[in-house]
């Protein structure tokens, strides 16, 4: 019986290399999976809206983190008016499935939620979701999450818990994991807004479970906290917090310092970023212009955005940059921020979503700007068309595995409803691959298996074997 030696030879590879560098042409010619030039897309295109979930009512916002580790980005999003908590499992990149209604799973009905967070309080493995709830509900809650996995999109299979230290203190709107005291399980930093509004944290104790050993401490008197972010702003390793508080006489854009360790109970000091006394909505944390430190994007009433540039020494004043949001069919008022590579040029956009953007307004765009973030003026584009009245927070994610950033976020006004959870896909790379393109790649897979087998049979008969190195 013949053998064949499949071991691939000098001749051999050079033959692939020719193959190979028909399919490279063949990419360009027919729009294969090649990303095309940042400034050749039509930016006037639609971004297609795809929906993940309209049934309730009020959606707002969504957070993000993978609970099954698929490595694909899963949601939660509390539904204020609807009173639930829903949790959105990803199904993958295929465009068949990404574009139509997720799997869904309600863990918890509660009252006036505004904000739902993932996190695994209890250190057993299964993703639970934190709530926070205003309105006369003024409670957090953790929605327990089932321990075996294939329960997960099992409503009943989920408990809900209030956190004693919560209950009636104030109205509680946003909530963030952080390991604060380098003990125990992950702790919570919470937000508030309104009568007794504060920025506080709830230190895990021994057991998670036991809700009442939670204990809330204190951080900082507010207005109306829209934005918590932890990052370590000064460099000495303990996690710090960054904020925007929307209303009162502390309005602004602040940071607090972790004292570490065993004194995360004392005082944090404050260390005013800027925006003093303006309405400042969420924020972002992104190193915008190279320089290595962290900055700090905020969406600012009207319509406006503010970059403030990391000094050398945090402590110190933070430059300021304003750009104006103009587009000729207008925009909502400031609402949620994001910067992202939105059209593929390696530089930082911003996508910056509004609320009271009644039609013929746009509720959702992203800027650009020309030669440098200090340009007085940037490059503003639509991305939701007139569709959408109040829009929230701002993910950018690419959904649908097309190496572009899509926009995620949550629209809870339209026609007194909303649009629900929502995403709009890139147009960056929407170029559809026409059929010659599966036919040709099929072709070529099949054209060096072939030719290599060929040399191999050839060698074979003229009693040539290949050298050996």
């Amino acid at each position: 019986m013949l053998k064949l030696d499949v071991t691939i030879t000098p001749a051999s590879k050079q033959m692939v290399m020719k193959v190979v560098l028909c399919i490279v042409m063949m990419f360009s010619l027919l729009g294969g999976g090649i990303a095309i030039a940042a400034d050749s897309p039509d930016w006037n295109r639609e971004w297609k809206r795809h929906i993940i979930d309209d049934s309730s009512r009020g959606a707002d916002g969504v957070r993000l983190a993978d609970v099954n580790r698929d490595r694909y980005p899963d949601l939660v999003t509390g539904w204020e008016e609807g009173g639930v908590v829903r949790v959105y499992i990803n199904p993958g990149q295929l465009k068949a499935k990404v574009t139509k209604p997720w799997p869904a799973v309600t863990v918890g009905k509660v009252g006036d939620p505004e904000d739902a967070v993932f996190a695994d309080l209890d250190g057993d493995g299964a993703v639970d979701v934190v709530s926070c709830c205003e309105g006369k509900t003024m409670s957090i809650f953790v929605h327990w999450a089932p321990k075996n996995p294939k329960k997960y999109l099992n409503s009943a299979a989920w408990e809900t818990e209030p956190f004693p230290a919560t209950k009636g203190k104030t109205r509680w709107i946003f909530a963030l994991p952080m390991q604060i005291d380098d003990q125990g399980g992950v702790d919570l930093v919470v937000g508030a807004k309104g009568k007794n509004a504060m920025v506080g944290w709830l230190q895990s104790p021994v057991n998670p479970r036991k809700l009442g050993d939670w204990k809330l401490h204190w951080l900082y008197s507010a207005g109306w906290i829209m934005s918590l972010v932890s990052t370590d702003v000064d460099g000495d390793n303990n996690t710090d917090l960054i904020l925007s508080d929307r209303k009162g006489k502390s309005a602004g854009i602040l940071w607090l310092k972790n004292p570490g360790g065993n004194k995360s109970t004392e005082k944090w000091s404050e260390h005013r970023i800027g925006a003093d006394g303006r309405e400042v909505m969420f924020l972002d944390v992104v190193d915008l212009d190279g320089d290595g430190r962290s900055d700090v994007l905020a969406a600012v009433k009207t319509n406006e955005i503010h970059w403030f540039r990391c000094p050398e020494d945090p402590s110190h004043p933070w430059p300021a940059h304003v750009v104006k949001v103009e587009l000729p069919a207008g925009t909502g008022t400031a609402k949620g921020i994001r910067a992202g590579d939105i059209n593929g040029d390696s530089n930082l956009d911003v996508v910056y979503s509004c609320e009271d953007a009644d039609p013929p307004k746009r509720g959702l765009v992203w800027l650009q700007y020309t030669n440098a973030p200090t340009d007085a003026k940037w490059v503003t584009y639509d991305i939701s068309g007139p569709q959408g009245v109040k829009f929230d927070l701002v993910q950018l994610v690419d959904l649908d595995g097309d190496y572009d950033l899509d926009v995620l976020s949550c629209e809870e006004r339209s026609e007194d409803k909303g649009l629900g959870v929502v995403w709009y896909e890139n147009p960056l790379n929407q170029k559809e691959r026409p059929k010659q393109f599966w036919i040709i790649l099929v072709l070529c897979a099949a054209i060096i298996t072939f030719s290599i087998i060929l040399l191999r049979i050839k060698r074979v008969f003229l009693g040539r074997s290949p050298k050996r190195r």
